[in-house]
């Protein structure tokens, strides 16, 4: 292939090359053709569009990376987003019933639930709410929901959970968003150790 239409090659890819990433970016500008062929953009990135060899012929290098990534990027954002919006449509919820009507509460908004006779309190800001059902019943069905049990009478919602102190009698005291606290007795000391996945110089707390 002669010298020329070499030359004719280079300016068509290089011109290709501008037009693409300008549509893709938005803000792409090329610099004067040059012999060494570069191109420039805003951000201050260069792309080398062909290298010398040693023979002194020219070589092209593959610059279609360049407005892909910023593409890509762009996408990945929206689809981030998208799985945000997905995710709080999708949150658990707990349904029951109330003064004839059915509600429905997002798990993440109580803090505990608290037995009262034969009854349960779901202990929610700004309104608990009074369940007719088992502390025992209510304990299993949120389980594979981050909630544990404290107490024979409480189960407390992981997330929820502040604080915990040790006290002497081997129980711990445990206090949660709002301020409320609650007693950890012994018997359920070791549900303690779910609050956290990674617990760092306290190899013998909650054992």
């Amino acid at each position: 292939m002669s010298g020329r239409k070499i030359q004719d090659q280079k300016a068509i890819a290089q011109e290709m090359f501008v037009q693409q990433a300008a549509h893709a970016n938005g803000d792409v500008s090329a610099s004067p053709l040059r012999r060494d062929g570069i191109c420039s953009t805003k951000s201050e990135r260069e792309c080398t569009l062909e290298s010398t060899a040693e023979d002194g012929s020219y070589e092209p290098v593959d610059t279609s990376l360049l407005p892909v990534t910023r593409v890509d990027a762009a996408n990945l954002i929206r689809a981030l987003q998208q799985l945000e919006v997905i995710a709080k449509r999708q949150a658990p919820r707990i349904a029951f019933k109330a003064k004839g009507r059915i509600l429905f509460v997002d798990l993440a908004e109580i803090v505990a639930v608290q037995a009262e006779g034969n009854y349960v309190s779901l202990r929610h800001w700004p309104n608990p709410y009074l369940l007719r059902e088992s502390l025992s019943s209510m304990a299993e069905k949120l389980k594979p929901y981050g909630f544990i049990r404290i107490h024979r009478s409480v189960v407390v919602n992981i997330s929820a959970v502040e604080e915990i102190q040790p006290l002497p009698t081997g129980e711990y005291r445990l206090r949660v968003k709002g301020g409320k606290e609650y007693l950890v007795t012994r018997t359920y000391k070791d549900n303690l150790r779910n609050l956290a996945q990674l617990w760092v110089g306290s190899e013998r707390l909650c054992g």
